[in-house]
C-alpha cells in the first residue's frame, strides 16, 4: 500500500493495480431476489464464467419472500437463504451476516456479469484495502434466452447504458477531480466493497423505504472508502430498472428519508430551523471550563448562519449530585449550571467523552471561552470543502503557557488515515498526505476571547501546547499564511499577464487592421498618382496637337 503511494482525496490513480496479479482475496457475492426464476438463472450462469477462480468466491442468494421460492439450478456453487423481512436492505444484510469473504460483490438478480467482471473488480482490492468499486452496467430490452449464450453482446445489444453514472464519471474525470460527492457511485447492482469497510460503515439501513445504496456509500465514504468506476467490469442489467421508469417519484419518496442522514445533500436541507438526524458539523467544547466560558462558545456556535450545527458538551454528567441545600458552595456548581443549561437544548448533547457520530462530515474542537463570529464556522467549512481539506487548524492565541488552537476535521479524511497509518508515523501528517492541512489565524476568520480563562484552555483537548512546540505552530501557521501570500500574489501575476495579453492582442488586431487601412490608402494613392499622371498626358497631346493645329493654320 505504502509502495504504491496513498490516494489523496478520491484520485485513485496513485494505486496503479496489476494487471497480472496473483489472487489471493476472497470475494462473497450476495444476491437479494423476489421472484424472477429466469433472470436468476441466468445471473448464476454468467458467474459460473467468471475468471476469478471459484475456490475464492462465495455466492450467497437471498430468498427475499418470493413465490414461489426460488430455486438453485444443479450443479450451482452457491448457497440459498431465505430472509423474511421484506425490502432489498433486509435481503442484503441477511448475507451480509452469512458472508465470509474479504470483499463484498452486491449484485442483483437481475445483473448478468461479463466473464472478467469480476476479477476487474477484485484488481482493485488487491491494490489497497479502502476500495468500493463499481462496474458499468448497460441495460437491455432483449428477449430473455433460454440458456445464457456464449457471446452476451450478440445476444443483450444494443443496450443503453446507466446514463446518470457515464456523466457523473466524465464530469469529474472519472472520479478523480476532487467530487464532493463520489458516494453516489455506490449503487447495489454491481458493486464491490472491502468487508472491512463495511463493518467499519455498518449494515443497510432498513428503516429507508428506498435510497439504501446512497446512504451507505455515503457512510463508506466517512469511514475513509475510496470510489472507483471501473469500465472493464461490464454487465448488462436485463430490463430497465425501477428508477428509470419513474424517477420523479422515487426522488420524491428518498429525498423525504435521505436529507436526514446525508449531510452532504445541501440542497435538501434549506430549512433554516431544521433538525437532522446527523448534523453537518458537531462542535465539540469541553463543558468543565467553566459555565461563563462554555455558554459564551456555544451559544455563539448555536447564534451563527450554519444551522445544520450540533454541539457535544463534554463532562462527568453522569456523576453531578446538586447540593440542594448549598448550592451557592456546591463545588460542582459550575458543571452544574452547565447542564442544567443546555440540558433541554435539542441542538446540544451532554456526554463523558467526545465520541461523535462517524457520519457526521466536519467535527469542530473548540475551547471553551473561544467565540466563533457569526460567519466564522461557515467560513471555515467553505474553505475545507472547496480545497478537500481533511484538517484546519485555527490559531486562537500563543502566550508563555504555549499555543491555543481549535481544529476543524474531516471525519472521512481522519478514517482514511487510520486506515493507512503506520507505526510512529503522526496522523496528522497522514491526513496532510491524504487529504490536506492548512493552517489559519483565528483573528482572521473572526475568533475572539469573552474571558482570561478562554487564553489557556489548550489545543483541541484542552492542554495547552507545550512552550518547546509553540514556535513550531507559529512557524506552520507563517508558513501557511506566506503560501497563501505567494499563491494570491502569483494569481494576481497571472490575471495581469493575462490582461497583458488581451491587450497585446488588441493591439495586434488594431496594428494588422491599421496595416489594411495603408494599404489602401496606397493604392488608392497610386491609382490617384495614375489618373493624374494619365490626365497631364491627355492634356500635354491635346495641347500639342492644338499647337500644331495653329501653326499649320
Amino acid at each position: 500500500m505504502t509502495e504504491r503511494g496513498r490516494v489523496r482525496g478520491n484520485d485513485y490513480r496513485v494505486l496503479a493495480p496489476d494487471e497480472h496479479f496473483t489472487p489471493r482475496l476472497t470475494v462473497s457475492v450476495v444476491i437479494p431476489a423476489y421472484g424472477g426464476q429466469d433472470k436468476l438463472d441466468l445471473v448464476l450462469a454468467a458467474l459460473a464464467r467468471q475468471t476469478y477462480p471459484a475456490g475464492l468466491t462465495e455466492i450467497i442468494v437471498v430468498d427475499n419472500g418470493s413465490s414461489p421460492p426460488l430455486r438453485l439450478p444443479e450443479g450451482t456453487a452457491a448457497r440459498l437463504l431465505v430472509c423474511d423481512r421484506p425490502g432489498r436492505a433486509s435481503a442484503r444484510n441477511a448475507g451480509l451476516a452469512q458472508a465470509k469473504g474479504e470483499v463484498i460483490h452486491w449484485l442483483d438478480s437481475d445483473v448478468v456479469l461479463t466473464p472478467g467482471a469480476i476479477e476487474a473488480h477484485m484488481r482493485w482490492h488487491h491494490a489497497a484495502p479502502y476500495l468500493v468499486v463499481t462496474g458499468y452496467l448497460r441495460f437491455t430490452g432483449a428477449e430473455l434466452p433460454a440458456e445464457l449464450p456464449d457471446d452476451l453482446e450478440a445476444a443483450f445489444e444494443p443496450a443503453e447504458p446507466h446514463a446518470w453514472i457515464v456523466d457523473l464519471v466524465e464530469r469529474t474525470d472519472g472520479l478523480t477531480d476532487n467530487p464532493q460527492r463520489p458516494f453516489s457511485l455506490h449503487v447495489g447492482g454491481a458493486t464491490s466493497v472491502n468487508a472491512r469497510l463495511v463493518e467499519a460503515a455498518g449494515p443497510m439501513d432498513e428503516d429507508l423505504i428506498l435510497g439504501q445504496d446512497t446512504e451507505m456509500g455515503y457512510r463508506l465514504g466517512q469511514a475513509g472508502a475510496v470510489f472507483v468506476p471501473e469500465p472493464a467490469a461490464r454487465a448488462y442489467h436485463l430490463g430497465p430498472t425501477m428508477r428509470m421508469r419513474d424517477k420523479q417519484p422515487i426522488d420524491r419518496v428518498s429525498h423525504a428519508f435521505v436529507a436526514d442522514r446525508i449531510p452532504a445533500y445541501r440542497w435538501l436541507r434549506g430549512h433554516p430551523g431544521r433538525q437532522w438526524k446527523v448534523p453537518y458539523v458537531t462542535v465539540v467544547v469541553d463543558g468543565t471550563r467553566g459555565y461563563d466560558d462554555v455558554r459564551a462558545t456555544v451559544d455563539a456556535v448555536l447564534a451563527g448562519t450554519v444551522p445544520d450545527v450540533s454541539v457535544l458538551l463534554t463532562g462527568p454528567w453522569s456523576t453531578l449530585d446538586r447540593d440542594r441545600r448549598a448550592p451557592l458552595r456546591d463545588p460542582d456548581l459550575e458543571l452544574v449550571l452547565v447542564h442544567g443549561h443546555y440540558l433541554h437544548e435539542g441542538r446540544v448533547r451532554l456526554a463523558g467523552t467526545a465520541d461523535v457520530d462517524p457520519a457526521v462530515p466536519f467535527v469542530l474542537h473548540l475551547p471553551a471561552g473561544w467565540i466563533p463570529g457569526e460567519d466564522t464556522l461557515a467560513r471555515l467549512l467553505d474553505l475545507a470543502r472547496d480545497d478537500g481539506l481533511g484538517l484546519v487548524n485555527v490559531l486562537l492565541n500563543e502566550s508563555a503557557e504555549g499555543v491555543v488552537a481549535a481544529r476543524l476535521e474531516r471525519a472521512s479524511a481522519f478514517a482514511r488515515a487510520r486506515i493507512v497509518v503506520t507505526a510512529g508515523e503522526d496522523l496528522d501528517d497522514v491526513v496532510d498526505e491524504v487529504s490536506g492541512v492548512a493552517w489559519v489565524e483565528g483573528e482572521t476568520y473572526g475568533f475572539s476571547t469573552g474571558s482570561s480563562t478562554g487564553l489557556s484552555t489548550g489545543f483541541s483537548t484542552g492542554a495547552a501546547v507545550p512552550l518547546g512546540r509553540r514556535g513550531a505552530y507559529r512557524a506552520r501557521v507563517e508558513a501557511q499564511a506566506e503560501a497563501d501570500r505567494l499563491a494570491k500574489e502569483a494569481e494576481r501575476l497571472r490575471a495581469q499577464v493575462a490582461k497583458w495579453r488581451e491587450e497585446a492582442g488588441r493591439w495586434r488586431k488594431s496594428t494588422v487592421e491599421l496595416r489594411r487601412e495603408v494599404g489602401a490608402l496606397r493604392r488608392q494613392l497610386a491609382a490617384a498618382n495614375r489618373a493624374q499622371q494619365g490626365l497631364r498626358t491627355l492634356v500635354s497631346t491635346t495641347m500639342k496637337r492644338a499647337l500644331r493645329k495653329r501653326l499649320r493654320g
